[in-house]
């Protein structure tokens, strides 16, 4: 390990570093990254850009007395490594190890928990008002990213911050570079602020040749100081109450010193504008940003390779699908949140540019543009993780749902996602969109399903969101028509006795395995909204017992539309709901973490023999009608 960096075991020792040995600093901290995460996998490009940014903050502010708050916090692992956790990196998103984001419960360095986008100038606000009124000296800062301000969450933050008195220091990242590429007026409008990236690199320039002949550097630094003076009046940040300084180049670590103990000392909402490089220092992310923004492990000297043909995923499905339909319907339209490459987009984006929308990170707009788009006969599919549509839940009931406008959901990366931990599980869905009127919720269980089940739900005249897993399926080959399955019709797949397990979505093929051993009956239900009453009726009359396996949350998921749907028909049945606990998931190996929650074949029987013992060996009470 690098002296500097084995050293340091909390940012006072950072502060004991004279201001020369930052940027060798810098280079190690660059260089631990790049050995770390090529091992567990995780965010790359995001974190090499802000290096130098962290150490300056750890080097100025009293943390973590100080509060910094991280939005998103996919870019905290150089914060990660100067605050205590550098010999735990290995064990970074793993079972038990290091999370990818900030958690409270993790380190006291972490002073708010983030991992959705744009929520860091609210949380940071509401620290600064309860310094002051407890009296506290502590400061408080907001690191936010030029995508995380696509959102109306950060500007409601800003709208309210900037006519306060509270001392509040946001720091927006422009690194030019969310996951996918950017999009919309403040994009445009921050490259407009002195070049963006070329007074970045105009200034690092002008600094290496001046530097040489002091006189020339200090009158440089005076007019540079008095140029951005000059323009301050006319940024959007001032105009909505803060001291706006910059554009800085964030690679200069010893400059950020400077600009940082400037601000630290000034009241009031400050605004620092730093312009950084995603993937700065090593080559291959600088070139690709967007392939090295999640990888999975890789060798540092090669770069990120193909492994070769790999098995079809859903989410290709659903972007093959998304173009086929776009082919035959001239009418379809597909709206991201910009999660363009992570939702299989990339392909419709290119081949239909004037039908392809990319909002922003702006989920509650994206759902009411759809329901426009709906109003006036066309017809609009959202694509977006099961996680983000929590954030447009109002729109969804109020502007989609309550006018029965037929709009697609195609939720992404339902279930269990993995190694992003809680913040990006996808349990939830079916429990908040079934108790939605005018709603239908599908659970296709592989990938020709998949395919099949979106046809359906583009088929038909109210709203419906279509749920899959991230990654790939059991390999099931997908036809190449357009074909719909039934609305709200299951499928026995296998005809048992004593007990019928009611499968929903992907764990139906676990179900089957289970059923092997138990005998039992195994029905894929398809819907989880609407049930396929029949079918149900039919089971509960000729089986004992009824068990229910869904990748979701068991409050309010699909075992408890079963249930309410028995009560409704006066059926009485011994019912094990199978599912993910009132509790939230932790981040890991998805395989392993399955294991542990009792979701494969083996913890789904041994779940049903513990439940009732004597389901092998017991006369069959059913009733045969």
């Amino acid at each position: 390990m690098d002296a500097l960096l084995e050293w340091i075991q909390s940012p006072s020792h950072l502060k004991k570093l004279s201001r020369e040995n930052l940027p060798s600093l810098a280079q190690e901290l660059r260089e631990r990254l790049v050995q770390t995460v090529s091992q567990t996998g995780g965010h790359f490009s995001s974190n090499l850009g802000t290096v130098e940014l962290t150490i300056a903050l750890h080097y100025v502010f009293n943390t973590p007395e100080d509060r910094l708050v991280w939005d998103v916090g996919h870019q905290t692992y150089p914060h990660k490594i100067l605050t205590g956790r550098n010999a735990q990196m290995g064990s970074l998103r793993q079972k038990g190890g290091l999370s990818g984001f900030p958690r409270r419960e993790e380190s006291v360095y972490d002073a708010f928990g983030t991992a959705h986008s744009s929520t860091s100038i609210s949380a940071a606000l509401g620290m600064a008002v309860a310094h002051q009124q407890t009296g506290s000296p502590r400061k408080a800062v907001a690191i936010i990213g030029d995508g995380a301000l696509t959102a109306g969450m950060a500007y409601e933050a800003m709208n309210n911050a900037g006519n306060s008195p509270y001392d509040l220091l946001v720091i927006l990242n422009d690194n030019d570079m969310s996951i996918s590429p950017p999009v919309g007026a403040l994009n445009r409008y921050l490259a407009e602020l002195m070049g963006g990236r070329f007074y970045a690199q105009a200034k690092q320039w002008g600094e290496q040749v001046l530097r040489n002949a002091p006189p020339l550097f200090a009158l440089a630094k005076h007019l540079e100081e008095q140029t951005q003076n000059l323009i301050q009046p006319h940024t959007i940040f001032e105009k909505l109450g803060f001291t706006y300084t910059g554009p800085v180049d964030g690679h200069d670590v010893q400059g950020l010193v400077d600009t940082l103990q400037k601000l630290h000392k000034t009241p009031g909402p400050q605004f620092l504008h730093v312009v950084t490089r995603k993937g700065k220092g090593y080559a291959q992310a600088e070139l690709d940003p967007v392939a090295y923004h999640g990888p999975g492990k890789f060798d540092p000297a090669v770069g990120l390779r193909s492994a070769g043909p790999s098995p079809v995923t859903f989410t290709q499905v659903f972007g093959q699908w998304l173009c086929d339909m776009a082919d035959k319907d001239p009418r379809l339209v597909a709206i991201t949140p910009a999660m363009r490459e992570g939702s299989g987009m990339v392909a419709f984006s290119e081949r239909f540019p004037s039908r392809y929308h990319d909002v922003g990170i702006a989920e509650q707009h994206a759902v009411t543009f759809a329901a426009g788009l709906a109003c006036e006969g066309l017809k609009p599919v959202v694509a977006i993780y099961s996680t983000f549509l929590q954030r447009a839940y109002d729109q969804l009931i109020h502007d989609v749902a309550l006018q029965k406008l037929p709009v697609v959901f195609a939720l992404d990366r339902a279930g269990l996602v993995g190694a992003d931990g809680p913040t990006h599980a996808g349990m939830y869905d079916i429990a908040f969109t079934r108790c939605i009127p005018n709603m239908s919720v599908a659970c296709p269980a592989d990938e020709k399903e998949c395919r099949q089940l979106l046809s359906t739900a583009y088929s038909l005249d109210h709203p419906v969101t279509v749920r899959y897993p991230r990654g790939a399926g059991v390999g099931t080959p997908v036809d190449a028509d357009l074909s719909p399955l039934p609305w709200g019709k299951a499928q026995v797949k296998r005809q048992g006795e004593g007990v019928a397990i009611l499968a929903f979505g992907p764990l139906l093929h676990e179900a089957l395995k289970a059923a092997q051993t138990l005998n039992a009956t195994v029905v894929n239900m398809r819907w989880a909204k609407p049930l396929d009453l029949q079918v149900l009726k039919d089971m509960a009359l000729t089986h004992d017992r009824l068990v229910t396996v869904e990748d979701g949350t068991r409050s309010g998921g699909a075992g408890a539309a079963v249930l309410e749907a028995l009560q409704d028909m006066g059926l009485v049945k011994p019912v094990l709901v199978i599912g993910f606990e009132d509790e939230f998931t932790e981040h890991g190996d998805p395989k392993v973490l399955m294991k542990d929650y009792g979701l494969t074949a083996e913890g789904i029987a041994q779940r049903i023999s513990k439940q009732w013992p004597d389901v092998q060996t017991a006369p069959m009470l059913r009733r045969v009608v």
